[in-house]
C-alpha cells in the first residue's frame, strides 16, 4: 500500500494504526492522531508498546496474532498514556502482508456513539429550550412596560414619599425583569463573522479575569501557537470564554493553589451534528476546583439553572448557544480536582462536505 493509498485512511472516524512485525508504528491515520493526542511523525517508528503503561497483554496477543497470521477482536481494552485519562477502547486486528507482514489494528472508543447520541439530545433539547424561552421573554416584555409605566403614573400622583417606596419597589423590578428578559433574548442576534485568532481572544479573557479576580487565581497559557485563525465572530467567543472561566474563577475563590489552564490544540477528524471536519480547534479550560455538583452535571447548560447562590444561570446557556452559531460544540467533564470545558470550533471540513 502507497502513502496515497493511505492518505484515505484520514478520512475514517476510526483509529487505524499499521504495526510492523517488530510491533513498532508504520502507520496511523488522522483518527489515531486525535484518540492518541499524538502527531503521526511521533507516532510512526515507536514501538507500539511503548506509548502505553499497560499494553503488555495487548502486545502478547498482536505478537501471536502476526505470527500465526490470525486476527481478533477484543472489547473494553484498558490502554493509558502517560499523562493523559485511560482509554476504554474495542481492538479489532487483522493481520496484514503489504506494505508490512505485520497487523491492521482498528481502535474505536467505547463512548464515541454514547457522546454522538448525547451531543445529538443536548441540540434538540436546546433548540427546545430557546424556542421556549424566547415565547417566554416576549410574552412577560408586553405586560413589564405596561406595569412599570402604571407605577410611574401612580407616583406622579402620590404626596406621601413613604408611599413613593413601593412605586419605586415596582419600577427597580420591572426594570430588573426587563434586563433578564433582554438576556434571554440576546443569543438571537446573529453573528458577525470574520477571521479570528483563539489566542487574542483567550488574552483578552485572560486580562479581564485577572483585573475582576486580581488575588489566588492562577491563570495558566498552554497555547499551540501554529493553530491558524478561524472564522468567527471575536465578541460571541469573547462572551462564551469570559462565561466559562468566571464561573471558574468564582468556584475556585478561596481555594489555596487554585488554578485555570487556557489550552488550545487541533483536534482531527471531527464530527459534529452529523456533519465531518478534517481539522477543528480544540480549547480547553481546565481547573482544579472542587467540581460541579452530580446533580447539575446533565443540566449545566439549561437556562436558569445554576450551582452558585445568586447565579442566574444563563452564563452557559448564552455560550452554548453561540458555540453552536458556529457550528461548534462545547461539552464538560467534571470530577472533584478537576473540571475541563471543551470547544471545538471548525476550522476545515472534509473534501466530501467541503
Amino acid at each position: 500500500m502507497t502513502a496515497a493509498q493511505y492518505a484515505g485512511l484520514d478520512l475514517l472516524a476510526t483509529a487505524v494504526v499499521v504495526l510492523d512485525e517488530a510491533m513498532r508504528v508504520h502507520y496511523a491515520n488522522a483518527a489515531a492522531e486525535q484518540l492518541l493526542q499524538t502527531s503521526r511523525r511521533s507516532l510512526e517508528g515507536a514501538a507500539f508498546g511503548d506509548l502505553f503503561l499497560d499494553a503488555g497483554p495487548l502486545v502478547e496477543k498482536l505478537e501471536q496474532a502476526i505470527t500465526q497470521h490470525w486476527g481478533f477482536w477484543d472489547q473494553a481494552v484498558t490502554l493509558t498514556r502517560p499523562g493523559q485519562d485511560s482509554l476504554q477502547l474495542n481492538v479489532l486486528a487483522t493481520p496484514v502482508d503489504q506494505p508490512v507482514h505485520g497487523v491492521l489494528l482498528e481502535l474505536r472508543a467505547i463512548d464515541q456513539h454514547l457522546r454522538i447520541e448525547r451531543e445529538e439530545q443536548l441540540l434538540h433539547q436546546q433548540q427546545a429550550n430557546r424556542e421556549l424561552i424566547s415565547n417566554l421573554a416576549h410574552e412577560i416584555k408586553n405586560p413589564l412596560g405596561g406595569l412599570r409605566g402604571s407605577a410611574q403614573l401612580l407616583e406622579s400622583e402620590l404626596d406621601r414619599p413613604e408611599l413613593r417606596e413601593y412605586t419605586q419597589v415596582i419600577i427597580k423590578e420591572a426594570d430588573r425583569l426587563q434586563g433578564l428578559m433582554d438576556r434571554l433574548l440576546t443569543p438571537h442576534r446573529p453573528p458577525h463573522m470574520g477571521p479570528v485568532n483563539i489566542h487574542e481572544v483567550l488574552e483578552r479573557v485572560r486580562s479581564l479575569i485577572l483585573a475582576e479576580f486580581p488575588n489566588g487565581i492562577r491563570l495558566r497559557r498552554d497555547y499551540d501557537t501554529s493553530l491558524p485563525e478561524i472564522h468567527g465572530d471575536r465578541e460571541q467567543l469573547i462572551q462564551v470564554l469570559l462565561n466559562i472561566v468566571r464561573n471558574a474563577a468564582q468556584a475556585l475563590q478561596g481555594q489555596p493553589d487554585a488554578e485555570i489552564c487556557l489550552r488550545t490544540r487541533v483536534a482531527r477528524a471531527v464530527t459534529i451534528a452529523r456533519r465531518r471536519y478534517r481539522l477543528a480547534l480544540d480549547v480547553q479550560i481546565i481547573d482544579n476546583g472542587p467540581g460541579i455538583p452530580p446533580e447539575l452535571r446533565d443540566r449545566i447548560f439549561y437556562p436558569l439553572v445554576s450551582g452558585r447562590e445568586g447565579g442566574h444561570g444563563l452564563g452557559l446557556t448564552l455560550a452554548q448557544t453561540y458555540v453552536q452559531h458556529h457550528q461548534g460544540m462545547l461539552e464538560c467533564e467534571s470530577e472533584p480536582g478537576r473540571t475541563v470545558f471543551r470547544i471545538i470550533l471548525p476550522i476545515e471540513a472534509t473534501k466530501a462536505e467541503s
